[in-house]
C-alpha cells in the first residue's frame, strides 16, 4: 500500500471545509493513517517546497513571467523587475506568508495507488484549470494571474505530493514514524 501527504491549506481551514476535503479521500477508499493540525514554521516550509534553493526560486520566477506573458501583462511594470530570481523570491514570500497565516491540517493517506488517486481527486494545481468534481475545481476558482495581481499566493485548498518519492520525503518532514498508524 502506498502512503502520500495531503496538506489542507489555510484557505480551506479558514472556510471550514476540512471535513469535506477528508471525506473526498475516504470516499474513494483511501485511509487516513496520520493527521494533525499545525501552524508550520517558515523553516519547515522552506524544506517542504525547497524554497531555500536558488533553482526553485528561479523556477517559480520563470513561471510567474510565463503567466504574465500568457495574460499580456508586464511583470517589470507591475513589480519593478523581470528578473526570475527576484520575482521568485517575491512569490515565495507570498507563499510562506499564506502557509503560516493559520493552521494547516497535515494528513497521511494510505491505499492502492494512493499518490495517483490523490493527484486525480485534487485536480490540477491551478484551480482555474481544475475540472468540476475535483477538490480544487469544486472549492476554488483562483489563478496565478489574480494571485500575482493581488500580491498573494494562489489559494488552491490542498497541497498534494505529485510522486511517491515526493510523498516519502514530505511524510518524514511532517510526521515521525510513531505518528503514522497501521490498522
Amino acid at each position: 500500500m502506498e502512503q502520500t501527504i495531503v496538506l489542507i491549506k489555510p484557505d480551506a481551514v479558514k472556510r471550514g471545509i476540512i471535513g469535506e476535503v477528508i471525506h473526498r479521500f475516504e470516499r474513494m477508499g483511501l485511509k487516513v493513517v496520520a493527521m494533525k493540525m499545525v501552524v508550520p514554521t517558515k523553516a519547515l516550509l522552506d524544506k517542504h517546497y525547497a524554497t531555500d534553493k536558488q533553482s526553485t526560486v528561479e523556477r517559480i520566477g520563470n513561471k510567474t513571467l510565463d503567466t504574465y506573458k500568457k495574460y499580456g501583462k508586464d511583470a517589470k511594470k507591475e513589480f519593478g523587475t523581470d528578473d526570475p530570481a527576484k520575482l521568485g523570491k517575491m512569490v515565495v514570500g507570498w507563499l510562506l506568508d499564506f502557509m503560516t497565516s493559520s493552521p494547516v491540517v497535515a494528513i497521511v493517506v494510505e491505499g492502492k495507488h494512493a499518490v495517483e488517486n490523490v493527484v486525480n481527486i485534487a485536480g490540477p494545481t491551478m484551480p482555474v484549470n481544475a475540472p468540476a468534481g475535483t477538490i480544487r475545481g469544486d472549492f476554488s476558482s483562483d489563478s496565478a494571474a489574480y494571485a500575482n495581481e493581488e500580491k498573494r499566493a494562489v489559494e488552491n485548498v490542498v497541497h498534494i505530493s505529485a510522486t511517491l518519492e515526493e510523498a516519502n520525503f514530505e511524510k518524514m518532514l511532517w510526521f515521525t514514524p510513531e505518528e503514522i498508524y497501521s490498522y
